[in-house]
């Protein structure tokens, strides 16, 4: 499949910004067939740049997760001094400077006046919305939101939030070359501060922090639950799936059984945002469109196996993984 996204792949991309998410997404492009033109005003950053290719590039391989040689991909990357070289014949730009609005919004306007006029201008903004910083850009409507997890070349999950004056064309150009690249976009529907990622992530360590001041849990215990219990179901099946699957009856009866205690715990944290009856039957139907209720049973099994291979490759020996 790698190997026919790269026949594919022949679209230059710029990434203005060489920090650890800049390097991470120049290695996303190049193993997919990229020709990518790296950039930051940083001198240090950019000379530390093909180091930090290569390293990441070599542990990919050692770990079977790169079908070419190291230098082949690195090869791909190139180091541009100058932004207006890097942006020359780009067709996709991925901006990842820090996260300042006013630094963001000056740097877009240099990439709407320097970039081919059909470059889509993309942020990886981790919270930042595009209507902060690109709304007055004459080029608009070819900026939105492609905010990755970290780092992206093992977390496929891509955010892509439009402001309500990017062009639905511009949505979709990110969406095929995302999805050629191996990612998995998902469209936020909405702009609102942090996305999904870091909403979701958000409410965890808010939580998470509570807990430990409160003296409920240690910074160990907390982490603990999330790793060995949470985090390896979250790792093949969402929250949303996990309660489905959690209970007979699916997720309708687990808002049932459970949506009061939630609620409890909710409000002695000071949040009032009720499983109304009209949102667990929205999320119900959308639960039963992915899995009606008479394959329950063949997917709560699914689940367990999942987890039971995810637990033995977890224990095998290194030896073992090293001869197969």
């Amino acid at each position: 499949m790698e190997a026919g996204r790269k026949a594919r792949a022949a679209q230059p991309i710029a990434i203005v910004g060489a920090g650890s998410i800049g390097v991470a997404w120049a290695l996303v492009f190049a193993r997919a067939g990229h020709p990518v033109a790296l950039h930051d005003p940083d001198p240090a950053r950019l000379a530390a740049a093909p180091r930090e290719l290569d390293e990441r590039l070599a542990t990919l391989r050692a770990h079977g997760l790169l079908d070419e040689p190291v230098q082949t991909v690195a090869a791909r990357v190139g180091i541009a001094t100058e932004l207006g070289g890097a942006l020359a014949g780009a067709l996709h730009v991925q901006e990842c400077a820090p996260e300042r609005v006013e630094l963001k919004r000056e740097l877009f306007e240099r990439l709407d006046a320097l970039a081919d006029p059909s470059a889509t201008l993309a942020s990886s903004s981790s919270a930042l919305t595009a209507s902060r910083f690109a709304a007055e850009l004459p080029g608009r409507a070819r900026v939105l939101i492609a905010h990755p997890g970290n780092p992206p070349y093992l977390l496929p999950v891509v955010e892509l939030v439009p402001a309500p004056f990017t062009a639905a064309e511009t949505v979709a150009r990110a969406q095929a070359l995302f999805t050629a690249a191996g990612m998995a976009p998902v469209l936020v529907r909405a702009e609102v501060e942090g996305f999904l990622f870091n909403r979701l992530q958000g409410a965890v360590l808010r939580e998470a922090y509570c807990l430990v001041r409160d003296g409920v849990a240690t910074v160990e215990d907390v982490d603990r639950v999330m790793r060995d219990g949470l985090g390896r179901r979250w790792a093949a099946i969402g929250p949303f799936e996990t309660v489905d699957l959690n209970t007979r009856g699916g997720i309708a009866s687990h808002a049932e059984k459970m949506g009061p205690a939630y609620a409890r715990m909710g409000a002695e944290r000071g949040q009032d945002d009720p499983w109304t009856p009209e949102l667990v039957a929205e999320v119900e139907a959308q639960r039963r469109a992915l899995l009606p209720l008479e394959q329950w049973e063949a997917r709560v099994v699914w689940r367990d196996e999942t987890l039971m291979a995810a637990q033995a490759r977890a224990a095998r020996p290194a030896d073992d993984e090293d001869a197969a």
